[in-house]
């Protein structure tokens, strides 16, 4: 069984469709938003530093090394 989205605080981005927001091939920061997840959406902070909500499927949650976690962390 895979794991939720919401246990997860990375997402790569798959799918940018109507978001200009978003890059495919990037690695994103996963905000837990479980009343989202439910509606299908995960909680993002985009390239315009704020969080947002789009679809489950526009993201692959991955695992990272703490020391790539570290460089990816987006301060609130």
């Amino acid at each position: 069984m895979m794991p939720r989205h919401s246990e997860f605080k990375y997402a790569l981005c798959v799918e940018n469709r109507d978001c200009e927001d978003l890059e495919r091939r990037k690695i994103y920061q996963v905000l837990p938003d479980k009343d989202a997840e439910r509606e299908g959406y995960i909680r993002i902070i985009d390239e315009s530093g704020e969080n947002y909500l789009y679809p489950q499927s526009y993201f692959i949650p991955v695992n990272l090394p703490n020391r790539a976690r570290e460089a990816l962390l987006v301060s609130p």
